[in-house]
């Protein structure tokens, strides 16, 4: 079943209720779409049949208007003649491819009112379908924008994140621990400060004044 009966059905719908009402806005914007399209060919299709239509009425009616002046021709040959009564024949005949014309001209008049009207919906439809086909659009947009966000979230918020995040925790902590490793390695390589060096020094003299001192009881016992 399409969501449209007939042609003005679609030109009086509003796009609006129909997509707030709808479970699933963007797949009932392809329906709409879809069935005015198909809409819109029917429409042309009968616009084009009446069109041939009429063509062919045109030229029935070229030919009746050329049998009523070939009985005119007739009747006068019958007049010319003194024979009455062909004449009167000849000029029943005219009047009956006059009144078939008559007919036709009225058919085609009908016709054209229906052109006329089809011309009118067709417009009426291809606003319709631009203005689908602009809403289509305008969902698709919002949906990917919707979806984005949706899937930025769960990024940030997600339980994968998070789990990355405590990863880098643990790398970090194994930097940590390497760097801490290479520094005391290093450690005995220092380069010795200041107050270490004047430390030393008079550390030498204690000792050599010790040893002076050592060397100079030695003697003396000697």
């Amino acid at each position: 079943m399409g969501i449209f009966s007939r042609t003005r059905d679609i030109i009086a719908a509003n796009m609006t209720d129909l997509l707030d009402k709808a479970e699933d806005p963007a797949k009932m914007i392809r329906m709409i779409i879809l069935e005015m399209e198909e809409t819109l060919v029917e429409v042309r299709a009968s616009a084009a049949r009446t069109i041939a239509d009429q063509k062919e009425m045109r030229r029935h009616i070229a030919k009746l208007d050329k049998l009523q002046d070939s009985w005119t021709e007739k009747a006068e040959l019958a007049l010319s003649k003194d024979r009455e009564d062909l004449a009167k024949a000849a000029l029943v005949e005219r009047q009956k491819a006059a009144d078939m014309a008559a007919q036709l001209h009225a058919e085609i008049a009908v016709l054209d009112e229906s052109l006329t009207a089809s011309e009118t919906d067709i417009a009426k439809l291809q606003n319709k379908l631009r203005e689908a086909r602009t809403r289509q659009n305008s969902i698709v947009t919002r949906l990917e924008s919707a979806n984005n966000r949706v899937r930025m979230r769960e990024m940030y918020a997600g339980e994968k994140v998070a789990d990355a995040f405590s990863r880098f925790d643990i790398l970090e902590r194994r930097v940590d621990v390497a760097e801490g490793r290479a520094d005391a390695a290093g450690m005995g390589g220092v380069t010795k400060s200041l107050e270490e060096e004047i430390a030393e020094l008079k550390s030498a003299e204690k000792v050599d004044a010790d040893l002076a001192a050592l060397k100079a009881r030695m003697g003396k016992e000697g």
